[in-house]
Order: C-alpha cells, then sequence, then structure tokens
C-alpha cells in the first residue's frame, strides 16, 4: 500500500508504477522532478488521496471550503508574487529575530516537563512540547492571535487526515465536520489580517488568502510537530547522539526522518523520468523518505550518524519552485527545542512510542508518554 511506503526505506528501483501512481524514490531524480516545472506540476500536491464521499462535500461547501491555487499546488502565473508576499514574512532576518523570544519559551516548556516528571507525572512530549512550540512561533511571525492552540491543532490533524490519509466514509464525514467549521473561521482570521495576508486578500480575493493561510497554519507547524515527536524518540532511545551539537542532530534527523515522506506532481506532457516512460496525466509519487537514504546521498545512508559526510543532501523541504518557504524557522525550533531539552532526555525512558497513522505524505505521529527513569 502507498499509505505504508515509508514503512519500507529501500525501495525496489528508482522508479516503479504502484497503486496507480509512479513512484520516484531515487535522490537524483526525485530533485529533478520537483524543480522541472515544464514537465512536472504541482496542481494535485493538495487534492485528497481518498476520495470525498458526497455528504462530506457537502459539509465541506456548506462552509465555504475552497483550495484554489496559492502555494504548494500552484503552477500559474500568481505563485511567483503569492510565494514573495509570505517569503517576506519567513525571511532569514525574520526568522532569526525570533530566536531569543523561542529559546525563553523552549527552556521554560523543558522547565515545565521536568517539573511534572519529578513529580511523578507520565508527560506527553507531542502535546507538551512538539505541538506548543512550532504552532506559537507561527502565530508569532504570521501576526496571528492564535488563543486556542488545542483547536487548531485539532483542525490541522483533521485536514492532513481528511487530505492525505486513508479515512473510511464515516471517518470522512466526521473529519469534514471539523475542517469546515474551522476554514470558515479561517475566513475571519483573512478578513481582520495584516501583511503578506491583506495583501494577498486585496489582490487575489478571499478565497486564495484563506486557500494561503490554510495550508501555512497546517503545514507550517504541523510538519515540524510530527518531526519533532519523532526526532525526541529517537534521541530518548538513542541517548548518545546527543553528544553531537543540536544543529547537526536536526540535519541528521531531516534525512532519516523528513517530516513530510512523500509529495506529487502531476505529467504534463508524455515524458520519461531517467529512462522510465511516463505518461501526460498521470500522478507522480516523489519519495523524499526514501530519498534521503539513497546510496550516494551520505557516507552511511541508514544510519543516523550527526555531522556525516552529506548529511544535508536531503530533500526534507523539498526542491525547486515549491521548496518550503519555512525550512529556516523548522530548522530553528528544532535545534532550540533539541538544545533546552539536551540535559532532560538521557533521563527519561519511553512509555508508549508514537506510532503513525496511514498516511501518503505525513507521519501522523501518537503521543511520545514519558517517564523518570528510575
Amino acid at each position: 500500500m502507498l499509505f505504508e511506503l515509508w514503512k519500507h526505506p529501500r525501495p525496489d528501483a528508482p522508479v516503479m508504477r504502484r497503486d496507480g501512481q509512479v513512484v520516484v524514490s531515487s535522490h537524483r531524480l526525485a530533485k529533478q522532478v520537483l524543480a522541472d516545472r515544464e514537465r512536472f506540476s504541482a496542481a494535485n500536491a493538495l487534492d485528497a488521496i481518498t476520495p470525498i464521499p458526497t455528504d462530506a462535500l457537502r459539509e465541506l461547501t456548506r462552509h465555504r471550503f475552497r483550495l484554489p491555487a496559492t502555494l504548494a499546488n500552484n503552477d500559474g502565473d500568481s505563485h511567483e508574487r503569492i510565494r514573495a508576499a509570505f517569503g517576506e514574512v519567513f525571511a532569514p532576518a525574520n526568522v532569526e529575530a525570533l530566536r531569543p523570544w523561542l529559546t525563553g519559551l523552549a527552556r521554560r516548556t523543558a522547565a515545565g516537563v521536568a517539573w511534572r516528571l519529578r513529580a511523578g507525572e507520565a508527560v506527553d512530549v507531542d502535546a507538551a512540547v512538539s505541538s506548543e512550540i512550532p504552532l506559537a512561533a507561527l502565530a508569532r511571525l504570521l501576526g496571528l492571535e492564535v488563543e486556542a492552540a488545542l483547536e487548531v491543532k485539532r483542525f490541522s490533524r483533521a485536514a492532513l487526515e481528511l487530505f492525505w490519509g486513508d479515512p473510511s466514509p464515516e471517518r470522512q464525514r466526521e473529519l469534514a465536520g471539523v475542517v469546515g467549521p474551522f476554514h470558515a473561521l479561517l475566513r475571519g482570521w483573512t478578513a481582520g489580517s495584516t501583511g503578506a495576508t491583506r495583501e494577498l486578500l486585496e489582490e487575489y480575493g478571499e478565497d486564495a488568502a484563506t486557500a494561503a493561510l490554510f495550508f501555512l497554519l497546517v503545514a507550517g507547524q504541523e510538519t515540524t510537530s510530527q518531526f519533532l515527536t519523532l526526532l525526541l524518540h529517537r534521541l530518548i532511545e538513542e541517548p548518545a547522539l546527543l553528544a553531537s551539537a543540536p544543529g547537526l542532530i536536526v540535519e541528521e534527523g531531516l534525512r532519516l526522518l523528513p517530516p513530510i515522506t512523500s509529495w506529487r506532481r502531476v505529467v504534463k506532457r508524455d515524458t520519461d523520468i531517467g529512462g522510465f516512460a511516463v505518461r501526460a496525466g498521470e500522478s507522480v509519487l516523489v519519495w523524499l523518505g526514501a530519498a534521503g537514504m539513497d546510496e550516494g546521498v551520505a557516507e552511511c545512508p541508514m544510519r543516523m550518524v550527526p555531522g556525516q559526510r552529506g548529511s544535508r543532501r536531503h530533500l526534507a523541504f523539498g526542491a525547486g519552485a515549491h521548496r518550503c518557504l519555512g525550512s529556516q524557522l523548522s530548522r530553528m525550533e528544532a535545534e532550540v527545542v533539541v538544545a533546552e531539552l539536551v540535559p532532560l532526555l538521557p533521563r527519561c525512558r519511553v512509555v508508549a512510542a508514537p506510532v503513525s497513522d496511514p498516511n501518503l505524505s505525513f507521519r501522523m505521529p501518537s503521543p511520545l508518554v514519558v517517564r523518570l527513569a528510575v
């Protein structure tokens, strides 16, 4: 099953057909597909993997849910302009200016977790650390007043399951009942927005501005949250890794545990991928998780060795015109969190390890519950 690809890091071939998709796992070819807008379109990037039934579609429509081409699924003339507007928000200077605030937040969060552990509690690190910090940082950068963090997380997880997961028709109706109303709330945020979102609203209209905010609020924090949970689990289980610098740990984590395991493109015309013939209209699944472990990417491609040669040659943030806008923010968040938790992680033991639900592109881990080791 395509939904289980990430469990099998060794591909059968660099390019193959599986379950109606052309799957590309070679690092070199994956990068080519992502960067080649002449032959491959991003138009299907946000399409639902599992067809949404009529009653769930009605629920979404009732709340005026729309995802016009804005960022990840936009290959039109407006993409460069929209990306440039939000690119200013995620500019290196703006991201770096968050570091003192982010460090303080991570330090307070780590102290709170340590206090609860010393009191004998079992702590869900996903909820206490991973889910809180990326959302707070993104909201601060975008200038949003996001008070109901739990509600935002509930919405973003529901959206990832609805569009990239394998839910039953009953579950799809339930998810639509979460995503639809929150999308309507996003319209309200858009109407009162400033900065890049306001520019987009005035130039391209409410639908486009709301869709961009939808994608940024979901992918802009959920990917980092999920990555942090899986990386922190790895570090608890392998404390020797903590001897390396946080930046090196994070880079190796991105290579081996990329927050987005795969992403899609549509073939625009009959062509080939590394000699493998593909037809116009076919869906291409770029298997980012396998690309990072491809032979030749790193000295020890299947092992986590922070600082090894080739560690940064991953595609965790994509490539080309659609490369992740928030890559620097995600890196900084992860580095700061790891640095602040280094004294605590070796003293933890895992009570419940994160388990991922079936999902084509996102890891979707369950809670990471820990206690102090006796």
